[in-house]
């Protein structure tokens, strides 16, 4: 790895980002474990919207992780049952 704070972090040999620094979340979903970007944040904002009906929740949970991330029209439903139980281990603590 090189680079610092004020520049930034990026692999010596490729230029990307080193394996240390990627914050992408893991996730199964459907028996796989599935990279999903920006969770934590879509989480808190999702949090934020004080809904109680899981439907709505994940509605809007799917709504903001398609705006990050490929979503297969096939496993919509898979990703909405496991990102809700994300959700729902985020919020409990």
């Amino acid at each position: 790895m090189a680079g610092d704070e004020k520049d930034g972090y990026y692999c010596s040999i490729c230029g990307g980002i080193p394996p240390d620094k990627i914050k992408t979340k893991r996730v199964f979903i459907d028996g796989k474990e599935t990279g999903i970007d920006h969770l934590e944040f879509i989480i808190e904002n999702v949090r934020q919207l004080h809904l109680t009906s899981d439907d709505a929740i994940a509605n809007e949970i799917m709504k903001r992780v398609r705006e990050f991330n490929y979503v297969p029209t096939k496993k919509e439903a898979r990703y909405a049952e496991a990102l809700l139980l994300e959700y729902r281990k985020a919020v409990s603590g």
